[in-house]
């Protein structure tokens, strides 16, 4: 993409370049800061939404607490009238009622509690239901147990609590207004169950905000038992975008408020876990208008923007194409320089810029014998530079035959340890400074140990064993160079050492599937878990490993490089066991 612009670009005309990098000058600057300017009249907007359904739902949160107090409290107040207790206990013994004594709970007991409903405007109603038909019903207020089996919210194995969303069919002209109520068992400690009591609140009341006549908003109770509740307010796919957020759960501590989409429709949603309701009140608000609006007016800038821009680049190409015709003048005689006649100059130059750049065209040919001269004396020097540096460089056959000469010295006075320590660091250094890719066979890298632990026992007084179970399949596998040895090293130093006792550092070969499994284990001091999982982190880089010795930096380059050669899947593992052992594992794919 990039070759073919410069393609494209590279053959307009100079004029029309200029035109073009005055109108991208131009148009940048403007792009940047009107979309910074609609993005955030579009943040805006849905800013105002957020804090505007944040305060809705805090006001619907006060409104619906007062009303389950309301309604908690004038339960509680049925429940504790003690001349109510004593008629439903009778009823539940079938004991029979004198006339006068029915008459006295009539005018005391049943009007002041009938006073206390018709006095909270809030309330729907409170009834409440004998256990049997043995009772005189004195509406509104006391009914038999008939009356209550007419109620849809009898059905329910449990109807104690809130129940929402049903009608009243206490008679039988029932009415069809929505009713929530709070249903509670009446019972005393002698004769147990002895009545129910509802007390009721029409839905609108308890719930406002689904009745609300608010253009593109809406509100939904959903309980706990994922029943879903609207009120009149309902929208075409409210049921699916409510079941949609039941699947993602909601949080239930606070009010929450989010911006989401739905399709092509921009939503903002609120909503509240009521735990006394023992379920969620969600309202939300379709601000798809006013983000279209937002969007209505950025495109319209950018129209008249784009009609602007067209009139201003005939304008600029105008007045550049002016201003570049002396320059075109100097083009057609550099052309004619361009066929070798180096006698041409440039006449009547200006004293302006276009004018300078004919002066100083005119110079460039008066010095241009020089200059050649000047290039090829200073490739002359160069290549004798080079001739030089290549005859001072040491060839890396001397370090060999020397360290050979050495070895032969030692042979000869019978220095056999030094002859063989000789052998090892000259095949330690052919195996470092050979040039090879990346990768090198397993059997390479185990020779490379075996060299490097022989010149390393001549450090200490103690011995270290190299063990070795590999398969002939995995010598011939390839891995990165120099990805076994610092294994080897760090087991050493960090494992071994502080032993100073004779002790063993097994390699184990394992053909696993498509994967080949290298184990390389000590017999040292090992590590605790903690010590264990730091060195986990460090490996895959969870943990800074600069600086300092036993930081993990050699075992994480190893990964590093297992990993840019062969993949993510890919890499080494540790296990350790405090004073026993640690196991370093290298795994990479069978080639």
């Amino acid at each position: 993409m990039g070759k073919r612009w410069k393609e494209i670009f590279g053959g307009l005309k100079l004029n029309r370049k200029f035109t073009l990098v005055i109108c991208l000058l131009v148009v940048l600057p403007i792009s940047i800061l009107v979309g910074a300017l609609f993005y955030n009249m579009e943040e805006n907007v849905v800013s105002e939404n957020r804090n505007y359904m944040q305060y809705t739902m805090e006001r619907n949160e006060d409104n619906i607490r007062k009303n389950i107090d309301s309604i908690n409290m004038t339960t509680q107040f049925f429940l504790n009238d003690e001349s109510l207790l004593h008629m439903l206990a009778k009823t539940a013994r079938q004991e029979e009622t004198q006339t006068e004594e029915l008459m006295e709970f009539y005018r005391s007991d049943i009007a002041s509690l009938e006073r206390l409903v018709y006095n909270n405007t809030l309330l729907y109603g409170v009834r409440v239901y004998a256990t049997n038909d043995n009772v005189q019903e004195m509406m509104p207020v006391l009914y038999s147990r008939s009356r209550m089996d007419r109620m849809e919210w009898v059905a329910k194995t449990d109807y104690t609590g809130w129940n929402y969303n049903y009608q009243d069919k206490l008679f039988d002209s029932y009415n069809t207004t929505p009713i929530a109520s709070l249903v509670t068992n009446v019972e005393d400690y002698e004769n147990g169950f002895i009545g129910v009591i509802e007390t009721a609140v029409t839905m609108e009341n308890m719930f406002p905000a689904l009745y609300e006549d608010i253009e593109d908003e809406w509100s939904c109770f959903i309980s706990d038992e994922g029943d879903l509740y609207f009120g009149d307010n309902e929208q075409e796919n409210s049921e699916n975008f409510v079941r949609q957020k039941m699947e993602a759960g909601f949080e239930k501590d606070g009010i929450h408020t989010d911006y989401t989409t739905q399709g092509r429709e921009q939503l903002v949603v609120s909503y509240l876990y009521i735990r006394e309701l023992h379920g969620t009140l969600l309202s939300v608000k379709n601000i798809s208008a006013n983000i279209r609006y937002v969007h209505w007016m950025r495109n319209s800038f950018v129209a008249v923007m784009i009609i602007i821009i067209v009139g201003l680049a005939f304008l600029i190409n105008y007045i550049v194409t002016r201003l570049l015709r002396q320059f075109y003048d100097i083009l057609k005689s550099i052309r004619v320089i361009q066929k070798g006649d180096l006698s041409i100059r440039i006449e009547n130059c200006g004293n302006d810029e276009m004018g300078e750049l004919g002066t100083q065209i005119n110079k460039m040919l008066d010095h241009i014998e020089r200059l050649m001269k000047e290039n090829i004396d200073r490739e002359i020097l160069a290549k004798n530079s080079q001739i030089r540096a290549l005859q001072n460089q040491i060839n890396a056959h001397f370090i060999y035959n020397v360290l050979e000469s050495i070895k032969m010295m030692a042979e000869i006075d019978e220095e056999y340890a030094i002859s063989d320590a000789i052998t090892s660091l000259g095949s330690l250094l052919r195996y470092s400074m050979k040039w090879t890719s990346n990768n090198v066979l397993v059997e390479e890298e185990i020779e490379y140990i075996r060299n490097y632990l022989a010149l390393i026992n001549l450090r200490f007084d103690y011995e270290i064993y190299l063990s070795l179970n590999i398969p002939e399949e995995i010598l011939r596998q390839e891995i990165p160079k120099m990805s076994l040895q610092p294994i080897v090293e760090n087991a050493i130093y960090h494992g071994i050492e502080e032993l100073a006792e004779d002790t063993n550092i097994y390699i184990k070969g394992i053909v696993n599937g498509e994967d080949c499994v290298i184990e390389i284990t000590d017999a040292g001091k090992g590590m605790n878990e903690e010590e264990t999982e730091r060195l986990r982190k460090k490996i895959e880089g969870e943990i800074e490993t600069s600086g300092g010795s036993g930081n993990g930096i050699g075992l994480k380059n190893v990964q590093d490089r297992i990993r840019m050669s062969f993949g993510e899947k890919y890499g080494i593992g540790v296990d350790s066991k405090l004073g026993c052992y640690t196991k370093i594992t290298v795994r990479v794919p069978m080639q």
